[in-house]
């Protein structure tokens, strides 16, 4: 009966190395080939090193802006059903989530020198009255820059005086602006040459992503800002 108590002492010691010797190789201890403990419950998707996302600028641009440039990303609507975007600075001044866009021209003004935003207003081309337009963007100030993006139809009410004042903004395409075209373009009051900033497709039923409709278009870069002494 006296052994009792060191058996028992033995015992736990044994025990207690046991233990220790167990946790040691389920913790992959030095020189153990079993694996490590957190190993067993990780998946092969979460082990592998993920790719470093590409890093993205204002407005989702690639690459920033010089100084003295505003950055810029816009796109038509799709067909009827998916709105345009226009966004300034990582600002979105137009868009269905905004509930500013509507069918037809969808066009913000911005001031060229701080590039605030001033107005921003959707024109019906299909239905609507073109003389909201043209009170529009007659009485633009000089250095306004004019973002505009189609949306369903963008041309139907369009008449000569609405598509020689775009020209005069500095748009190419707007003598050729039709039915149901998609149309991107940004253009300013004052400009001597015609935009860099312009992208046009033609309603056509041999070449329309979608049934009646050409493909949405998508525009972005860096548009320099106004010396507030011009």
């Amino acid at each position: 009966m006296r052994l009792a108590g060191p058996l028992r002492i033995v015992a736990l010691v044994i025990t207690v190395g046991l233990t220790w010797v167990v946790v040691s190789i389920l913790l992959g201890g030095p020189g153990s080939g079993f694996p490590r403990i957190q190993q067993l419950f990780t998946s092969p998707e979460s082990s592998v090193t993920a790719e470093p996302r590409a890093r993205k600028y204002k407005c989702g641009l690639p690459q920033p802006c010089p100084e003295e440039h505003l950055a810029f990303r816009m796109v038509s609507g799709a067909a009827n059903v998916i709105g345009p975007k226009i966004c300034l600075e990582d600002k979105m001044l137009m868009s269905s989530i905004k509930d500013n866009v509507g069918r037809g021209l969808n066009i913000a003004l911005v001031n060229g020198v701080s590039g605030e935003l001033i107005e921003a207003r959707a024109f019906d081309m299909w239905a609507g009255d073109v003389n909201d337009l043209l009170k529009f963007i007659r009485p633009l100030h000089e250095g306004t820059l004019v973002f505009v993006a189609s949306y369903d139809d963008p041309a139907t009410k369009m008449n000569e005086e609405t598509r020689k004042l775009f020209s005069e903004l500095g748009s190419r395409n707007v003598k050729e602006l039709a039915f149901r075209d998609s149309w991107v373009f940004v253009g300013a009051k004052g400009v001597e040459n015609k935009s860099p900033f312009e992208q046009h497709v033609k309603n056509s039923k041999h070449t329309n992503k979608y049934e009646g409709w050409p493909a949405a278009l998508e525009m972005e870069g860096c548009i320099p800002r106004r010396s507030a002494a011009r």
